[in-house]
């Protein structure tokens, strides 16, 4: 089920956002064919490839690129598939004989799609990077961190998945969609430095009118403002604090009309916490850690799964 059902798109294996693109993908319907070369990949050959959540709604198959027959292979599957993305530097796939100019010829309604750290032409196209390094360049990473400390690293979040694969898979839906009309594929060039810069859109947009300064740390959203902020407890862990509005500030903090930093000994307990958030319209939540049985409990009760909540809203709107 999903509103990508009916539509084949073949994943050249890769690591980071392309699965993670080609997982989105799938969460809607699509039949994503995963292409995996023998052995599995770094993060997969020596685990269970089922506890990789990337993979999941995919099918894979094991072929070796390097071999004739693998390309092949893959060459039957484009003709009848309608897409194809992969993740490689600059000229592997070409190298490979499975550059887009082939695949494109093979069928001419594919949608190609690529991702890459710095794009496929220009004077980096060739270099060498990862997510922190296409964050730092793209402006993205400047902006997060406290005052007067060195910039925080935000995992690989913002280059990697919501640069790159989310960047990716929106591209793609777009190509797809404008084949569906035309009859024609087309290339989908995404780069993550792009993306990230993309990412940056409304924080640029604040810094250019005066609203938002180069000093990190003394902003709204970047810890600079005691109503958004992550507060420790007194057995140790956290709770976010996000009250921008003056009405969720004072039912939060201190009852005030106004907002105000937190008295100094008003301190609970993580669980205490807990009990006080479900009365504050969200304002608060306690902090959860990754390995907490909390963590996936409290996401499904807030959203449930992310792809049937998104299908039953379609639904839903069909229906009136």
């Amino acid at each position: 089920m999903g509103p990508l059902k009916g539509l084949t798109i073949i994943e050249i294996a890769g690591i980071g956002p392309g699965p993670f693109a080609a997982m989105l993908l799938a969460d809607m319907g699509a039949n994503v064919i995963r292409v995996e070369r023998p052995g599995g990949s770094m993060f997969t050959a020596a685990y269970n490839t089922k506890l990789d959540v990337l993979n999941r709604n995919k099918r894979c198959i094991s072929i070796n690129l390097k071999q004739a027959e693998g390309v092949d292979t893959v060459l039957a599957l484009v003709e009848k598939a309608d897409a194809l993305l992969e993740g490689n530097r600059p000229g592997v796939m070409e190298r490979l004989g499975l550059g887009p100019d082939v695949c494109l010829a093979r069928n001419p309604a594919l949608v190609y799609g690529r991702m890459t750290g710095w794009g496929q032409e220009g004077p980096m196209a060739r270099a060498a990077g990862h997510d922190i390094n296409y964050v730092a360049l793209s402006g993205a990473l400047h902006p997060m961190g406290r005052a007067g400390e060195k910039p925080a690293i935000p995992l690989n979040l913002v280059g990697d998945f919501g640069g790159g694969g989310l960047m990716l898979a929106y591209g793609m839906v777009c190509a797809l969609l404008e084949a569906k009309g035309s009859g024609q594929g087309q290339v989908v060039d995404a780069a993550m430095i792009d993306g990230a810069a993309t990412l940056m859109a409304s924080t640029f947009a604040a810094n250019q009118v005066g609203f938002w300064t180069d000093e990190r740390g003394t902003n709204l959203l970047d810890s600079g403002a005691h109503f958004y902020e992550v507060y420790e407890t007194a057995d140790g862990k956290y709770i976010s604090l996000g009250s921008i509005e003056p009405q969720f500030c004072a039912g939060a903090v201190d009852g005030r009309s106004a907002p105000s930093p937190p008295p100094p000994g008003a301190r609970h307990v993580h669980r205490r916490w807990r009990g006080l958030a479900a009365g504050a319209g969200a304002a608060f939540q306690p902090h959860e850690s990754r390995d907490s049985p909390r963590l996936g409990r409290s996401r499904r009760a807030q959203r449930g799964n992310p792809a049937r909540v998104r299908l039953q809203r379609r639904a839903d709107r069909s229906a009136h």
